[in-house]
C-alpha cells in the first residue's frame, strides 16, 4: 500500500486518525474547519489553528471505480472504489463543506475490493472505520462503512 506524504499541517489528521478519531482542522480565530489543513485560515487569514473531532459520519458525494493499470500496490485489488465523502457536521456560513477521500470497504481491515462497485450510491450514508495501526505500518489512513450493510 502506497502511504500518505505526511507534512507539519497535516501531521496532526494522521496522529489522529492513528488513535482512531477523525479530526479536521479549524481555525482558532474565526472557528471555520478546513480541510486539507494548511498553515493560514483561508477565511480570516489567520495562523492560528485547532482539531476539531468530526462524527465521523457522511453521504457519499461522488465516487470511481478504479481498474487495471494501476500502480502494483494497487493492481491486485481492482477494480476497487474510490469515494468522496462529505462529513455531516454543518455547513460553513459560506455553504461549504468538508470532503474526503478514501474507499468504502466491508470493514476497517478488509481488501479495497471488499464491496460490490454495484452496492455504491451517492448519498449513501456512511461512517468512518480505523484499520488496526499495528497492522498499518504505522500510519492509519481512514476508511468508510456503509451504515446499512
Amino acid at each position: 500500500m502506497l502511504l500518505p506524504v505526511i507534512d507539519e499541517d497535516g501531521a496532526p489528521f494522521w496522529e489522529y486518525a492513528r488513535q482512531g478519531e477523525l479530526r479536521v482542522q479549524a481555525c482558532a480565530d474565526c472557528g471555520r474547519r478546513r480541510f486539507p489543513p494548511r498553515p493560514c485560515c483561508p477565511y480570516c487569514r489567520s495562523f492560528g489553528s485547532r482539531w476539531e473531532r468530526m462524527s465521523g459520519r457522511g453521504r457519499i458525494w461522488s465516487y470511481v471505480v478504479a481498474h487495471p493499470p494501476l500502480l502494483p500496490d494497487y493492481a491486485e485489488q481492482a477494480p476497487y472504489n474510490v469515494i468522496v465523502v462529505e462529513l455531516a457536521e454543518e455547513a460553513t456560513p459560506e455553504g461549504g463543506r468538508i470532503r474526503l477521500v478514501g474507499n468504502l470497504v466491508a470493514r476497517a481491515d478488509a481488501r479495497l475490493d471488499s464491496v460490490d462497485s454495484a452496492r455504491l450510491r451517492i448519498g449513501a450514508a456512511v461512517k468512518v472505520a480505523f484499520p488496526d495501526p499495528a497492522a498499518a505500518d504505522g500510519v492509519v489512513v481512514p476508511r468508510w462503512l456503509l451504515e446499512r450493510p
